[in-house]
């Protein structure tokens, strides 16, 4: 039976199905927000995939690494900028932008220039078809924006900005999957 005031018994589930990260996947995330959803993601690439979080410093990097042991995933966490992510060119099937941070997420609070080269960079690591997934947080609704516990929205993701800038920095098929228990989730892919 359906019980929408019912938790689930993993609480990662919607970013794992609209992410789309599966078994022999190279997966890298850009920013760590919430170790346990990098956790959650890095566990479904397996023994036969990669997973990789690049994130701007040491306190991401914890959180990953914690996110990752919890989740029982082997993962390999580097500090770097988001415009020089210090991988090879075509390496990955999926990046994963995690944009929920405070203060607006990391894509967030780039600036324009910063925010193109950042997504460059994301473009040159994707193998030819390969996806990159952008998280940000929607606004408060509901009984979450009456009780004010709900976390400010992400304004790169949640304002329609990520489709052009991913339009602009050379992705295909830019789109938003959906918005959802305060989520949005936006798509590119890179072309063939």
């Amino acid at each position: 039976m359906l019980n929408p005031f019912a938790r689930r018994s993993n609480p990662h589930t919607l970013v794992v199905g609209m992410t789309g990260v599966k078994m022999g996947d190279r997966f890298v995330q850009i920013g760590c927000p919430h170790g346990g959803r990098f956790g959650a993601l890095a566990g479904q690439v397996g023994l036969s995939g990669d997973a990789v979080a690049i994130v701007p410093d040491a306190a991401s990097a914890a959180r990953a690494e914690k996110g990752a042991a919890q989740a029982g995933a082997l993962v390999d966490v580097r500090i770097a900028p988001p415009a020089k992510l210090g991988v090879g060119d075509g390496v990955f099937d999926v990046a994963v932008v995690d944009d929920t941070g405070a203060a607006g997420g990391l894509m967030g609070i780039m600036g324009l220039d910063d925010r193109g080269a950042a997504l460059r960079e994301l473009r040159r690591v994707l193998r030819p078809g390969g996806r990159v997934v952008l998280i940000g947080s929607t606004p408060p609704a509901g009984l979450s924006a009456l009780l004010g516990r709900a976390t400010p929205a992400s304004s790169f993701a949640v304002s329609g900005d990520a489709l052009g800038a991913l339009t602009a920095g050379g992705f295909k098929s830019a789109r938003t999957l959906a918005a959802r228990e305060g989520l949005v989730f936006v798509e590119g892919i890179k072309p063939r």
